[in-house]
């Protein structure tokens, strides 16, 4: 990777890489035309890592709901994804990860594997040779101590009390992102519970000292935070053998009537699969039997996170993204050129308003009077509407030449409302609450598993102050303090980091055409510097690519094979930035051309997207495709251009 100089192209090197562009546009156009559904949305797949399989898999033992087709299609799919040295990761070409290869090892035993087949005996010698069992997140043992095959005793507790915990007190339920407060919950009834069903074989295979498999730690000093929660959850663990029985009853009791109220009209609970899981297992504990129509609407909307392979195999997605990939892809045909009124983009639309939440949902806790008016990522999820889609949804709908333009009208004023009384009072915005920034819970023995706070973040502020700056509100005040509290976030680098996309180039991409739109000149020194690190971190072939490991290792920063989306980031902070003439822009488009497929789609095994930083990495199908169209498309057209009028 090196960087390369801005120079200006000849007039016949840019006309024909006009030319070029425009053919690309042209296929990738009708390529994602061609993926609409019929009701007017788009869907690609959304792909994680195999401990959504594992464990559903685990799951099914555990409800005795195993059926031998199941079992079967999902050990296909688990063995696909194993490296040859034995090993899972959690992201396309990353490293070896130990829970990961715990669980998925742990799900082809249960599909009927022998621990001495190769495959078996080199993913157990490599567990034991980081520390086995003993050394995996919470989470892989908690689902251990399901099957007795790790003690309850041993793991961190986490008492369904704390449902009663006042939301001005510290380690409240609200105090956690709406992603953990959702699993946490369900988890303090297991965590009380403490179930165990009968092992159906032993793992000692995967204990270095299956005699000792939790060899003593010592405990961190007393005035660290972490020596401090370790012996908080010492005295919680007491608590446990003693707590007031009638209090520790009226406590499931809520948790439980909690869970209910947020399950969505589908069954699910948020529209991701972890709090879904854990809440079937949570509400069958207490005597909900299979066949309540509660667990059975969840259970068949976990049915629906399955997605069947041409192979034979079986993938659980953690979750389904129409909401946004359809915004996305709406704004993306819209710049490419497609008529505002094509039949695509009104459907598109009449789709998203349909979707549109009116109803309060945890977010109020800290926004109490104010009126609903977002949208949710999924097809359920009226809990849990995201200002990051409904900034997007807004500037899609603003693109389209809709038949009944007042209901458009309407809905961007509730959606404007609604958003702008979600800023954080930081003059930035999170995903899904407002101030969601206590340090106190990713501190937490139990919080092993990734982000469990959501704080404010460049990317979702860009697209809301993106979004602002369209709608005609630059010069607003709260526009105006997003943009201040932008500027103050850039890198040293001149980079902006990435919170829900990989990584840097997300941000940047993100933030630059926000910037831009909101009236910073393209000469801000902001903007420059941006401009200059992109340059700095285009590849050889002329695409850009960042590894999920820019997450922990600055090395990694802006670092990883060229990738469609990434590309198309980077593209669309470039445009915006003025540099539509610079080498970098036509070496990226002519990237983007030359990698496109004859069907006009492109091909991203690279895990692009960002669910917790380092943890949980996600590839969008779909965004192989919006995200180049919409580049192309500005590169062909020229930016978005001219602020709606003042809404609401």
């Amino acid at each position: 990777m090196t960087a390369t100089p801005t120079v200006q192209p000849s007039e016949s090197s840019e006309s024909k890489t006009l030319g070029v562009a425009r053919e690309a546009t042209a296929r990738a156009v009708d390529h994602l035309l061609s993926r609409q559904d019929e009701r007017g949305w788009w869907k690609g797949d959304l792909e994680t890592n195999v401990t959504m399989d594992a464990e559903d898999l685990m799951l099914r033992q555990f409800l005795g709901i195993q059926d031998p087709d199941t079992l079967d299609a999902a050990a296909r799919y688990l063995r696909s994804q194993q490296a040859t040295d034995g090993t899972w990761a959690t992201f396309h070409g990353g490293p070896p990860e130990l829970s990961a290869t715990i669980e998925a090892y742990v799900a082809l035993r249960l599909a009927g594997d022998e621990p001495d087949a190769p495959h078996m005996a080199t993913a157990s010698a490599w567990v034991r040779s980081r520390g086995g069992i003993a050394s995996s997140r919470v989470f892989t043992r908690i689902w251990l101590a399901l099957f007795g095959w790790w003690r309850w005793e041993d793991l961190p507790e986490l008492p369904p009390e704390i449902i009663y915990f006042p939301k001005w007190l510290p380690l409240n339920i609200y105090d956690f992102g709406c992603w953990a407060r959702q699993t946490i919950v369900p988890l303090t009834i297991v965590s009380a519970e403490r179930p165990v069903r009968p092992a159906p074989f032993p793992l000692d295979e995967l204990h270095t000292d299956p005699r000792r498999p939790n060899p003593p730690r010592p405990l961190a000093p007393v005035a660290s935070w972490d020596g401090a929660f370790q012996r908080l959850d010492r005295a919680l663990h007491a608590y446990h053998k003693v707590a007031f029985r009638p209090l520790r009853r009226a406590a499931l009791r809520s948790c439980a009537r909690w869970i209910v109220e947020r399950q969505e009209n589908d069954g699910c609970w948020g529209g991701i699969q972890p709090p879904a899981v854990y809440s079937v297992i949570a509400l069958h504990l207490l005597g909900y039997d299979l066949d309540h129509p509660v667990m059975r609407a969840g259970l068949e909307s976990l049915d629906r996170f399955a997605v069947w392979r041409e192979d034979g195999s079986r993938m659980i997605e953690a979750c389904q993204s129409p909401v946004w990939d359809t915004c996305l892809a709406a704004i993306a045909l819209a710049d490419a050129g497609l008529a505002a009124d094509h039949p695509a983009l009104v459907k598109a639309a009449d789709w998203m308003l349909t979707e549109q939440i009116d109803r309060p949902g945890d977010w109020s806790v800290r926004r109490p009077g104010l009126p609903s008016g977002g949208w949710a990522f999924e097809f359920h999820n009226d809990n849990y509407p995201d200002i990051d889609d409904t900034a997007e949804v807004i500037l899609a709908l603003r693109r389209v030449d809709h038949p009944e333009p007042e209901r458009i009208e309407a809905a961007v004023r509730r959606a404007m409302r609604w958003t702008l009384g979600m800023q954080s009072k930081n003059g930035a915005w999170g995903a899904f609450d407002v101030d969601n920034t206590s340090p106190l819970p990713n501190k937490l023995p139990f919080c092993d598993f990734g982000e469990v706070i959501d704080p404010p973040s460049a990317d979702v502020t860009a697209h809301v102050v993106e979004m602002l700056a369209h709608e005609g509100r630059t010069y607003d005040a709260r526009t105006r303090r997003g943009i201040s509290w932008l500027l103050s976030e850039q890198e040293p680098s001149g980079a902006w980091f990435g919170r829900w996309g990989t990584n840097y180039v997300y941000g940047t991409g993100s933030v630059v055409p926000a910037l831009i739109a909101a009236g910073v000149p393209a000469s801000h020194p902001a903007v420059r510097r941006a401009v200059r690190w992109l340059e700095s971190v285009q590849n050889e072939d002329g695409g850009w690519g960042e590894d999920q490991r820019s997450y922990l290792d600055a090395e990694w920063m802006g670092r990883g094979a060229s990738t469609a989306s990434q590309t198309a980031w980077a593209l669309l902070a470039l445009l915006a930035a003025g540099e539509r003439d610079g080498e970098a822009v036509e070496r990226g488009v002519t990237w983007l051309a030359g990698t496109q497929r004859p069907d006009g789609s492109w091909d991203e095994p690279y895990f692009t997207g960002t669910g917790f930083p380092w943890d949980f990495s996600i590839n969008y199908h779909l965004y192989r495709q919006v995200f180049p169209v919409t580049a192309l498309g500005r590169y062909v057209h020229g930016e978005p251009t001219g602020a709606r009028p003042r809404s609401g």
